[in-house]
């Protein structure tokens, strides 16, 4: 009897431990990241349904030109002998990550600015917004933490 006594306290005791711990580790998950001096909502998780979605639609509307890889063009930098600028990378290395979520979705859907010569094609005719949104999805789990943090400020922040 004194064993039984002694497993349930120790039980007690390691599941009153693994309460504090999860209830503390997800309130310290939910507090807002602070960028440039301004608090951002937390970082919101990515959905794992559309980064799958997003991975499929970027093989086959997005991969020719910026990579599977997503390593775009090695010379992204420098403007084409017809003044265009290569596709850039989409992961971490590129700057897909300074824009907005919503400049993002536009490029995707209208094409690349024509001022820059871009010679991005607009998609809208292929890819509904929702399906933008995957692809952007699945280039954001292809980003590093800060690059993400620092993308949900430049999306968050008030104007």
């Amino acid at each position: 009897m004194k064993n039984l006594q002694n497993w349930l306290i120790a039980f007690s005791i390691i599941m009153a431990l693994a309460v504090i711990y999860f209830s503390w580790s997800n309130a310290s998950a939910n507090q807002p990241v602070v960028i440039n001096q301004t608090a951002v909502a937390p970082l919101p998780t990515l959905n794992r349904e559309k980064v799958t979605q997003g991975e499929v639609l970027y093989a086959q509307y997005c991969a020719s030109c910026h990579g599977v890889d997503l390593k775009g063009s090695p010379m992204w930098k420098e403007l084409s002998p017809d003044g265009s600028l290569p596709p850039p990378p989409h992961d971490s290395t590129g700057h897909t990550w300074h824009h907005t979520d919503e400049l993002l979705i536009s490029i995707i859907q209208n094409g690349g600015d024509p001022s820059y010569n871009s010679k991005m094609p607009a998609f809208k005719d292929k890819l509904t917004e929702d399906e933008s949104l995957a692809v952007l999805e699945f280039i954001k789990s292809k980003w590093g933490r800060e690059e993400r943090e620092f993308q949900w400020w430049i999306t968050t922040r008030p104007e």
